[in-house]
């Protein structure tokens, strides 16, 4: 009847929802995996680019380009890369080996995984350089005539001056991350292979047949999980300050 008081029903509900669980798991083994591997492997490439600025100034706009691709012309060229019919599979059979099916095995996960670092790698690379620049080449310059190595300048002096930046680059890497998802859903649509089948696609079901308690339950778990590591994140970062 309309109107009345459910209380937690509509939580418990999509908390024994065997798609919600599916797209949870997926969703939780995604963060898990795809952020460190952003985070660490932007750092690690502006830091090269900040040390060698000549060719650093051509290679970061490189970096950049897959912001500038449209998801649709993203969503074609991982067709054109990765379906069973596709150009790696037309390039292994050159060698006389099996074609593989990426998109509806295991691989799929990896696939989208590739898709995330490769489609944000660029601008996390440039908030990175933003913030090395902003540190004194004086103070490097100090600690090296006091006989720090390369090792300890970045443990004593990048990381801690680092802090605001990493703080930005997680929380905007954390958000993009669940814009992927777009991603998943062109290219596999609405019933994918099971290991990428995340939050978007149980929304959308749920869209589709107009299940409003569901989507409303859900809504505020993704609030929630989006919200609470942020929030520890930004503590943690102004208790080191």
């Amino acid at each position: 009847m309309a109107g009345t008081w459910v209380g937690i029903d509509n939580f418990h509900t999509i908390f024994t929802n065997k798609a919600f669980e599916l797209a949870a798991k997926n969703t939780i083994r995604f963060e898990l995996i795809c952020l460190p591997l952003l985070l660490g492997l932007s750092l690690l490439i502006a830091l090269a680019l900040y040390r060698y600025k000549r060719i650093g100034q051509f290679l970061k706009s490189g970096f950049l380009i897959p912001m500038a691709i449209p998801v649709a012309s993203v969503v074609l060229l991982w067709q054109f890369l990765f379906d069973s019919k596709g150009f790696i599979n037309g390039f292994i059979s050159k060698f006389g080996l099996d074609g593989y099916d990426w998109m509806n095995s295991g691989s799929a996960f990896w696939v989208l995984v590739f898709a995330y670092v490769w489609k944000n790698i660029g601008f996390n690379i440039i908030i990175w350089l933003a913030g090395l620049s902003s540190i004194s080449p004086a103070i490097y310059e100090a600690a090296r005539m006091d006989g720090a190595s390369e090792w300890q300048c970045f443990l004593k002096i990048t990381l801690p001056n680092l802090l605001p930046t990493i703080y930005i680059t997680f929380v905007l890497s954390l958000l993009n991350s669940f814009k992927v998802f777009r991603e998943a859903y062109l290219i596999a649509g609405d019933y994918p292979h099971e290991s990428i089948y995340m939050l978007q696609h149980t929304f959308n079901n749920w869209f589709r047949d107009l299940s409003l308690e569901k989507m409303s339950a859900g809504a505020v778990i993704v609030v929630l999980v989006l919200i609470v590591p942020i929030l520890l994140f930004q503590r943690k970062q102004w208790s080191q300050l």
